[in-house]
């Protein structure tokens, strides 16, 4: 499927506020990994390929290894990939993402990240929760793909 339109040239005082929290999120204090794991997780969870191979590749320009981002889906049951600061963001991550199916975020995943994140982090985390959501809808709705680099094109011939 080819992209259906290109919505930052049709609303571009839209992306410009979107991209106004991406900069405020920049400079809010939680750190890149945390924040580039928490996009990672909730764009698998919408089935964003193009944001999963954007934040998987910032991680990796950021000096992840390759073993936690393969563990990123699973995080529950990668014992010791993932510190308890980053396990209670992505549970808050995943809690957050699936509210629509939910209709709760149970109190047991708030008090956990709440243990781990003051109150002015936890406003940012969820934040970036709701940012990364947003840019993944955009990209979904819009049918956005990432550009294949040449070890894809190879593989996908094979």
């Amino acid at each position: 499927m080819s992209a259906r339109l290109n919505y930052a040239a049709i609303a571009p005082g839209a992306i410009k506020a979107q991209l106004g929290v991406h900069t405020y999120l920049e400079g809010c204090g939680l750190s890149k990994t945390l924040q580039e794991l928490i996009f990672l997780r909730v764009s698998q969870l919408n089935g964003c390929a193009y944001c999963l191979d954007m934040h998987a590749k910032a991680l990796r320009q950021a000096g992840e290894g390759q073993q936690r981002l393969d563990a990123v889906a699973g995080w529950r049951e990668a014992h010791g990939l993932f510190s308890a600061r980053e396990q209670a963001a992505l549970a808050w991550a995943e809690a957050l993402t699936l509210v629509a199916d939910t209709r709760h975020v149970p109190d047991a995943i708030y008090q956990s990240v709440k243990a781990q994140f003051d109150d002015r982090e936890l406003v940012d985390l969820t934040l970036a929760v709701c940012s990364i959501n947003s840019w993944n809808r955009l990209a979904v709705g819009f049918a956005m793909a990432p550009q294949p680099d040449a070890e894809s094109v190879k593989a996908a011939a094979a």
